[in-house]
């Protein structure tokens, strides 16, 4: 092995980012793991190695790859290809009735001493920092030359970062931080805004709430007016070599926004939160999935809805087959029936008949979601998609803030336009416990998503539907800090 790639191999674990950047004196690295594809070619980039950064930033290029890369590095069985979203977080969410005991056992019952649980947390916050430090490495050369950009494609570049900056802190936060209903001011993470020598001081849940909004609010600021999905630009793949096409696989306009909403109501800014959701919902961008598609096959994941998602180009090797398979003893899956609890009986249900299939012979009785299955047919836009926030969840925000002020009518309205685009007749009524109906909805809507066990922590409910756990008392909705990050910086306690 030649001295620079042995430099670069030792160079690597330095950068893990409970020590936010403190690198032992030597430059800075910035690893691309680029595993995606998608019409768009700029997310179809060939798998690099260690790149200097004194080299990478010297191009437009090389700034849209240091992009790329930190979607890619996102694309990880360890956070949103897994455990960020159906493994880890599904299992605490009580979303399955089978998993792979021996690796979710503890996890199940929130024993996070025990050495996986443990585990699967310090990976959480190893992996998010590291995505968080090569954007903040990006951040810190965008404004030099200015003038190697095109077009518009500067400050789409710096809105994307700075929106993934705060996207990751934000599910981090959610993991470390305790609830605001809890206590805003408890100590919580570090946001990391430089790859530098010193250690970023923990802040309270409700300091680095305004900073994710901060970053956020930049970001929305300049994507605005030079994001084509906000825009209305036509951008065709031969522009650019398609850089700005299919923007939903990138944090685009609406993306910032929606992440707006979703960060305002876990602050309890709820009519911010509905402006911020109706901006999403008015644009018109995401109109729902078809029933000629769903019943075709061609439209597993329910692609038109998915306001961000990543792409995974292994989602069907890596996904598919060995964590939603009979054949596959690591498999998540339902029973029949509890999926027709979950469904309340409603057979009709889009959801219910189109995005689970049953199991064979012994487990016959199982059902497995099929969101991450391949597609029928050569649409590469229904291809690979995993997502991270659905148009979905901007009406069930929008409900949400429409009951808790008074506007009970508005509310129904609402949940019934989601009704209605799943085959469901209308409410007549709002069911008289609507937070536990928001629940089920949510788990209706997003399972296998990530998002059902934060609902609950957002909203403080001591109950988990069928877990066997006061989950307020026993604190099980804010993780501990891993031990190496404890150890190299004095953190206080964050619950």
């Amino acid at each position: 092995m030649n001295k620079k790639n042995t430099f670069f191999r030792n160079l690597q674990k330095y950068l893990l980012p409970s020590l936010h950047g403190r690198g032992r004196g030597v430059g800075l690295l910035l690893v691309l793991s680029l595993t995606m594809t998608s019409c768009n070619s700029w997310l179809d980039v060939q798998p690099r190695s260690q790149v200097e950064d004194t080299e990478l930033f010297t191009t437009e290029s090389g700034f849209k790859e240091a992009l790329a890369g930190v979607y890619s590095s996102m694309v990880s069985s360890k956070t949103y290809a897994k455990d960020m979203t159906y493994g880890f977080i599904g299992v605490l969410g009580h979303e399955w009735d089978f998993y792979y005991a021996i690796q979710y056992g503890d996890a199940a019952v929130f024993n996070y001493d025990a050495s996986l649980p443990t585990g699967f947390i310090r990976d959480i916050w190893a992996n998010s920092y590291s995505g968080i430090a090569n954007v903040n490495n990006l951040l810190a050369h965008i404004d030099e030359k200015p003038q190697l950009f095109s077009g518009d494609n500067h400050d789409i570049i710096k809105g994307e970062a700075l929106a993934l900056r705060a996207f990751l802190h934000f599910d981090l936060l959610r993991c470390f931080g305790v609830s605001f209903e809890v206590n805003p001011q408890q100590p919580s993470i570090p946001y990391s805004t430089a790859l530098s020598y010193r250690v970023f001081p923990q802040l309270t849940v409700a300091e680095v709430t305004e900073k994710v909004l901060a970053d956020l609010h930049v970001a929305d600021s300049l994507l605005l007016t030079t994001d084509p999905i906000a825009t209305g630009r036509e951008v065709s793949e031969n522009e650019d070599n398609g850089y700005l096409a299919n923007r939903q696989l990138h944090l685009n306009y609406y993306a910032v926004k929606a992440l707006e909403a979703r960060v305002l109501m876990w602050a309890g800014r709820y009519d911010e939160a509905l402006q911020a959701a109706n901006t999403v919902l008015e644009s018109d961008q995401f109109p729902w999935a078809t029933v000629a598609n769903l019943q075709a096959g061609s439209d597993r994941c329910l692609a038109t809805e998915h306001i961000f998602a990543l792409n995974n180009l292994t989602l069907q090797a890596d996904v598919a087959d060995r964590y939603f398979d009979d054949g596959s003893q690591y498999s998540f899956a339902v029973t029949r029936d509890l999926l027709l609890e979950y469904y309340d009986n409603a057979t009709q249900d889009y959801r219910y008949i189109f995005l689970f299939k049953s199991g064979t012979s012994t487990h016959a009785n199982n059902r497995y979601l099929t969101k991450y299955d391949a597609p029928a047919g050569s649409n590469s836009y229904f291809m690979y998609k995993m997502p991270l926030i659905r148009i979905g969840e901007m009406h069930l925000i929008k409900a949400e803030v429409e009951y808790r002020n008074g506007n009970t009518d508005a509310a129904r309205a609402t949940l019934n336009r989601l009704r209605a685009a799943r085959n469901l007749p209308g409410l007549d009524e709002l069911p008289s416990d609507f937070y536990l109906e928001l629940i089920r909805e949510y788990r209706r809507e997003l399972i296998g998503e990530g998002q059902l066990f934060f609902l609950y922590k957002r909203l403080n409910r001591s109950v988990i539907l069928y877990a066997d756990v006061d989950a307020v008392a026993e604190k099980v909705y804010t993780f501990p800090l891993p031990i190496t990050e404890t150890e190299a910086a004095q953190r206080e306690a964050n619950k």
